[in-house]
């Protein structure tokens, strides 16, 4: 495969997940400032902003319409849900060789009716474009594991997808931990995620911080806990290299040794050690997900400049 269509493949993997993600984080948000009449719209906004990577500044005035604008409808920001979007249908575009026509009709459309939904949002709610975000993203997850083949294409895809899932739970993860253990918003977080019931079922019990801390970073059966993604692109690695399974002395992948070294080392953490260490493990699990991101971009995407002709100098 050429190294251009694996990494087009690679960042619609990311920019589908961080369109997604961003719709759950911002549907959190967005509650979280409804069902709360003691939180500080402003504070809460700032917070957000800084966790997604593009802080405030100081005399900028932030609340949930500002938030908003900023992380869900701006196009020329490729961290926003249409800009994510936006790039993920250029990488569809010049990956068209190997996406099936049913992937790309998808992601097209999604794009070509977001100004529809966006407007619609405006005079209903923002939960609207979320709501849209959420479906079309499920629908596309589904027409990837069902038209396309487990080629290396696919996993480079599926390798992106759960690198920006890590990074994006973690986010998700930040935007609550200042609240309190028994508050509502970590329900609201739950449900955001699709995790609630499955969260209810495994507990049987009332939803605190501590558990639904648990259970999106250690939970071994639920699709988009950290440690799932993690194992997940381990595994999807290992294909990459080549389906080694266990080499005799090391593992010659470097990406392959991050998530593996990071996989490991959060597989082994208490409860107690979570809620204590929640903060930097979380910075930590974003600063993985980049550094994995440059080292598969190193190995596999790099190219050389381009050779040109030189002409003799005349002895």
């Amino acid at each position: 495969m050429l190294s251009r269509i694996a990494e087009s493949l690679f960042w619609i993997g990311r920019y589908v997940e961080r369109a997604e993600s961003t719709a759950r984080i911002l549907d959190v948000h967005v509650h979280r400032v409804l069902e709360d009449p003691w939180l500080d719209a402003g504070s809460a906004g700032r917070e957000l902003l800084a966790v997604m990577g593009q802080p405030a500044t100081f005399h900028q005035q932030v609340d949930s319409r500002t938030v908003t604008e900023t992380l869900a409808y701006d196009p020329a920001r490729p961290f926003s849900i249409t800009g994510a979007l936006s790039a993920a249908r250029e990488n569809a575009r010049s990956a068209r060789v190997v996406v099936s026509s049913d992937v790309w009709e998808c992601l097209n459309a999604t794009w070509n009716d977001l100004p529809h939904t966006e407007e619609l949002a405006r005079r209903l709610g923002p939960h609207v474009f979320f709501r849209y975000v959420r479906e079309r993203t499920a629908m596309l997850a589904g027409l990837v594991d069902a038209t396309l083949a487990r080629d290396d294409g696919w996993r480079f895809l599926v390798l992106g997808r759960s690198l920006e899932r890590v990074d994006m739970t973690s986010r998700l993860l930040s935007s609550s931990i200042s609240d309190d253990p028994h508050s509502q918003s970590w329900i609201s977080l739950l449900r955001s995620c699709g995790a609630h019931e499955a969260y209810l079922r495994t507990y049987r019990r009332a939803v605190d911080a501590a558990r639904v801390a648990e259970f999106l970073l250690l939970d071994r059966l639920f699709p988009r806990s950290v440690y799932w993604s993690l194992a997940l692109a381990e595994d999807i690695l290992a294909e990459l290299d080549g389906g080694r399974g266990r080499p005799r002395s090391t593992v010659d992948d470097a990406a392959r040794r991050t998530v593996g070294r990071t996989r490991t080392e959060l597989e082994f953490h208490s409860v107690a050690e979570l809620v204590e260490n929640m903060p930097d493990l979380l910075a930590s699990l974003q600063s993985t997900c980049s550094s994995v991101s440059a080292e598969v971009t190193a190995r596999y995407f790099a190219r050389e400049a381009p050779r040109s002709w030189a002409m003799e100098v005349p002895a």
